[in-house]
């Protein structure tokens, strides 16, 4: 049996879910971000699977990647056409067992999914915030969950889970918060961008900004910077995928036709592709959050923010357990960076595991079903402390 299977295989569903929301830091009571300025009122977006046990130790909370949100598994309503972006992961027997674990995922603080961001209205000026909306890093998106948290009357997580730049996050609560993470999981991630990262989010923002209809961000209501958008999600596309699922997906075979056109269209397969993924990306997200997203994951440094310079003195402040699962196709977290955290765990006496999975469809690997990765959850959760 191929490594990577229908959902069906993989139990049962959490049927129909309810985004919520959660809204909190009403001025005077602004919650102050990390580079000074104030945010207030502040809302999330958020979901819930599962039911919190009486002794308040079995919640999971998943922290979703860059362009995700709080809608993990299960579906809107009867005729929703897709669900949950991890619904074959999440649920009744599966890897994170809905049935065993509450389960929450709060959409990030500066996106545009229901939670506070530059899209929201300003209630200063009852506009847009465009770019008046302040700079978040990934420690305000952790703060901002930790409020949440703490709404729900939860004093401990079982684990964090999160891939990408939702493995920041993860890392950021396990030392943040070290007395309510038990453990973390962190999943095709990095501690730092490296300069590739840096540069393949500074093409796509300037991809963004070129495009006349952005505006210095003051797009709403009028028409919006829809290609620049669509071409900046093409980059980043390129960036989760892989030479070989490239390859296989797409090799040099063309659209539509039997021989070239010596125009611009698209012609190969795998332009025609991208295309449409920055079509359906303006469709459901917004410009300015882009670049703040981007811009907060560029500038997260998790050696320097928390063991100035020493990823050993970071990781010596918390005493979670954790997993690290990288993927071997991944050339935008690749393998080495894991290790190198790995390393400095241990040497920090933290309890670790690591995997490295075997896997052709790069970054985004950890957003298909695998066999492998599923059961690494499911084991790894359940013998958390003992709690098998």
């Amino acid at each position: 049996m191929s490594e990577y299977i229908e959902h069906d295989q993989l139990g049962k569903s959490v049927g129909l879910v309810e985004k919520k929301t959660f809204t909190f830091a009403q001025p005077p009571d602004e919650m102050i971000l990390e580079n000074g300025a104030r945010l207030g009122p502040v809302t999330l977006a958020y979901e819930t699977y599962g039911a919190l046990n009486a002794d308040q130790d079995n919640a999971v909370l998943i922290l979703h990647a860059f362009s995700g949100d709080a809608h993990v598994a299960g579906y809107h309503h009867e005729d929703d056409p897709r669900p949950g972006w991890w619904d074959f992961m999440v649920g009744p027997e599966k890897g994170i067992d809905t049935d065993r674990y509450f389960v929450i995922c709060a959409n990030i603080l500066g996106s545009c999914n229901g939670s506070t961001g530059p899209a929201s209205i300003n209630p200063d000026t009852g506009q847009e915030y465009g770019l008046d909306f302040p700079m978040v890093t990934i420690g305000d998106m952790v703060a901002a969950q930790k409020v949440l948290i703490d709404h729900l009357g939860i004093n401990k997580l079982h684990a964090v889970i999160g891939g990408s730049v939702g493995g920041m996050q993860a890392l950021e609560w396990a030392v943040r918060y070290p007395e309510m993470v038990e453990s973390a999981v962190l999943l095709a991630t990095t501690t730092r961008h490296s300069a590739q990262a840096i540069a393949f989010n500074e093409v796509a923002r300037q991809a963004i900004c070129a495009d006349p209809k952005w505006n210095q961000g003051d797009y709403y209501g009028k028409k919006r910077p829809d290609m620049g958008l669509a071409v900046a999600r093409m980059i980043g596309h390129i960036t989760y995928l892989s030479d070989e699922s490239m390859r296989l997906k797409f090799g040099r075979r063309l659209q539509d036709r039997a021989d070239f056109s010596f125009k611009f269209d698209a012609e190969f397969q795998v332009e025609s592709y991208l295309r449409y993924q920055g079509r359906k990306f303006v469709e459901r997200f917004d410009a300015n959050a882009f670049l703040y997203i981007t811009k907060a994951s560029d500038y997260y440094d998790f050696e320097r923010q928390h063991g100035n310079g020493s990823a050993v003195k970071a990781f010596s402040g918390t005493t979670a357990r954790f997993l690290v699962v990288s993927f071997t196709s991944d050339w935008l977290y690749p393998t080495y960076q894991s290790r190198a955290m790995v390393k400095a765990m241990k040497k920090t006496g933290l309890d670790v595991s690591f995997c490295e999975v075997e896997a052709r469809w790069g970054h985004d690997a950890f957003l298909l079903p695998s066999e492998r990765l599923t059961a690494l959850l499911k084991g790894f959760l359940g013998h958390v402390n003992g709690s098998g």
